[in-house]
C-alpha cells in the first residue's frame, strides 16, 4: 500500500500560511548555504501529489510554470463548478473513498502538500502515515494552522530529527 507523506514547512507557532494563504515568510528565512531540505530527494520519491483548493490556487498564483507536471495532481475542493486544469484532476465528491482507492493502486509515496483543511480530512480519516514537518525560525502573528478546525487527537511516533544551521529544524512522525 502506498503512503501519504505530510511534507511542509511550520513557523514556530504552527502556522503554514499567512491569514491570505501567502507563505512568502519562508523566503525570509537565512539560507547561505542554498539548502533544499531534502526537497528534491522527497520530491523524487512521491509519483503522486494531493493538495487543497486553496493551496492549489496559491501556487498557480505564483505565476511559474505548475511546479508537479511529472507527478498525478489531484485538488481537493467542494466547489462543483471547477474548471478542468492541465496536470490536475479535481475530487469534487467523496474525497476519502477515493483517496482510500489511490493509496491502494499501485504506484510511489503521495504527498499532501496542504493546506490545513486537506491535512484534517486526511488525518481524521486514518489515511496519513507520516508527517515531515519543518519548523522555521520565525513566529507569525496570525495565519493558517497546520491542521484545520477540529483534528482528531492522534498519537505520533518520532522516527527522525535534523537541525540545519539557519535554524530549521526537521521532524519526521509516523503516524498512529
Amino acid at each position: 500500500m502506498r503512503k501519504i507523506k505530510l511534507y511542509i514547512a511550520v513557523s514556530l507557532n504552527g502556522k503554514i500560511a499567512r491569514p491570505d494563504g501567502s507563505v512568502d515568510w519562508l523566503e525570509s528565512i537565512p539560507n547561505p548555504e542554498k539548502i533544499d531540505y531534502g526537497y528534491g530527494e522527497f520530491l523524487n520519491s512521491v509519483d503522486t501529489t494531493i493538495q487543497g483548493y486553496n493551496t492549489y490556487k496559491q501556487v498557480i498564483d505564483w505565476g511559474i510554470d505548475f511546479p508537479y507536471k511529472g507527478k498525478k495532481n489531484y485538488v481537493l475542493t467542494k466547489q462543483q463548478n471547477v474548471v478542468s486544469a492541465e496536470f490536475v484532476e479535481f475530487i469534487t465528491e467523496n474525497q476519502t473513498d477515493f483517496i482510500k482507492r489511490l493509496k491502494e493502486e499501485n504506484g510511489g509515496n503521495i504527498w499532501l502538500i496542504g493546506g490545513s483543511q486537506a491535512n484534517t480530512l486526511i488525518l481524521n480519516a486514518g489515511l496519513l502515515d507520516e508527517i515531515i514537518v519543518f519548523v522555521m525560525p520565525i513566529i507569525l502573528s496570525g495565519g493558517i494552522e497546520l491542521f484545520d478546525a477540529y483534528p482528531k487527537e492522534t498519537k505520533l511516533e518520532l522516527i527522525g530529527t535534523k537541525s540545519y544551521s539557519s535554524g530549521v529544524v526537521e521532524l519526521n512522525y509516523k503516524v498512529g
